[in-house]
């Protein structure tokens, strides 16, 4: 199975993103919802356009803010690691699950980089 970015409508009648690794995991979600699916689609491109930047690790204390577009790593209430990908005017364009580990959610990132460039979009009903 190759990596693919599917778009389906919401409940609420609006479009969401995922990204799939080739072994069918999810790996990010959109980070918004879309009033189309074309709209949906330039999401997925601003994805595809900012998934090889830096990490902001703000697990770490005395973190350093990094300019956008970037990943920003952090921890949730619940203690586990997650990440956002943030485009150049600073919006949340993508999301992660939430993760035990940090080198998990660490590879997360990694992943979109490798497979978000090429991965076709489908459009599921």
């Amino acid at each position: 199975m190759a990596a693919r970015f599917e778009i389906k409508q919401a409940k609420n009648g609006e479009y969401v993103f995922n990204l799939y690794a080739t072994n069918g995991q999810a790996i990010a979600a959109g980070g918004e919802t879309y009033a189309s699916v074309d709209s949906c689609e330039k999401g997925v491109e601003s994805v595809r356009k900012n998934c090889a930047v830096h990490v902001e690790d703000q697990t770490v204390s005395g973190c350093e803010a990094l300019a956008h577009p970037k990943y920003e790593l952090y921890k949730d209430k619940a203690g586990e690691f997650r990440f956002r990908l943030k485009a150049s005017n600073g919006e949340i364009i993508a999301v992660s699950e939430g993760y035990k580990s940090k080198a998990s959610a660490k590879n997360g990132m990694a992943s979109i980089g490798r497979n978000a460039p090429e991965a076709p979009v489908v459009v599921v009903d």
